[in-house]
């Protein structure tokens, strides 16, 4: 059975309240009559109600892009699964690059968050990636199951079949630059591996891969032909509804 495919807007540090409605009301007539594949609008915290409202009706999931470890607590800053689900979130992103990069989030910590995400039944889209360096020395598969063994572990492979991995070669994000087809393809080849290893092959075939970085109107058709790449967790390009739009319609 095909997996049912995925695309997902990150909207990262960008758009206020009041510029997500206008987005989203321009984003949902281009997008109404997709219904054969799962569609997702993640902007920042203090978007999310605005998102909500503006989304009702609609089939598009509302997602967030980080959750706290703990149920609740004295941290200042955080936020939890309870909120963002209480604002309608359906899933959540984990384990960004950038968040590895900037805030020095390790996969171990991923793997709590995981967690916790499920104990809400929240979805999680799990990030992976090598950076350029580490691609330069030819250690992409090794950096890449080494976050999957940590921030997988635990995990059931019923777990595992409801949730989404996203790879994100760190050096195509946000710099133009693209993974070829063939390298997403070879890259998702080898997690798809790990997954079955690990998990089975009924629960491996089930979990959604996405590729993430600079992903692209002129790009996405190509990308979505590898039989491993289950759809796009989306950077800029979600932030302008025709192009997110031409994503969500790939041919």
């Amino acid at each position: 059975m095909a997996r049912r495919s995925m695309i997902a807007g990150n909207w990262k540090m960008f758009k206020t309240p009041t510029e997500t409605m206008a987005l989203i009301k321009e984003l949902l007539p281009l997008v109404a009559d997709v219904k054969h594949r799962d569609i997702a609008v993640i902007p920042p915290f203090p978007c999310l109600y605005a998102a909500k409202e503006a989304l009702k009706g609609s089939r598009i999931m509302l997602g967030a892009q980080n959750i706290h470890h703990e149920e609740q607590g004295a941290y200042t800053g955080e936020v939890s699964v309870s909120m963002i689900k209480d604002l309608g979130c359906a899933v959540v992103i984990i384990g960004h690059s950038e968040r590895r990069q900037y805030f020095y989030e390790e996969s171990g910590l991923c793997n709590l968050k995981i967690k916790r995400a499920f104990a809400h039944q929240l979805a999680s889209i799990y990030c992976v990636g090598e950076t350029l360096h580490q691609r330069e020395e030819k250690k992409t598969f090794e950096v890449v199951l080494h976050q999957l063994r940590e921030g997988l572990e635990g995990l059931t492979a019923q777990q595992l079949s409801a949730m989404v991995i996203a790879y994100e070669p760190v050096w195509a994000i946000g710099t133009g630059k693209t993974a070829t087809p063939q390298q997403a393809q070879e890259v998702h080849n080898q997690i798809r591996k790990y997954l079955i290893d690990v998990f089975g092959p009924d629960a491996a075939q089930q979990c959604r891969i996405l590729y993430g970085g600079s992903v692209k109107p002129d790009n996405i058709d190509e990308l979505m032909a590898q039989p491993d790449i289950d759809g796009a967790l989306v950077g800029g390009a979600s932030l302008a509804a025709k192009d997110f739009a031409r994503i969500v319609n790939y041919l």
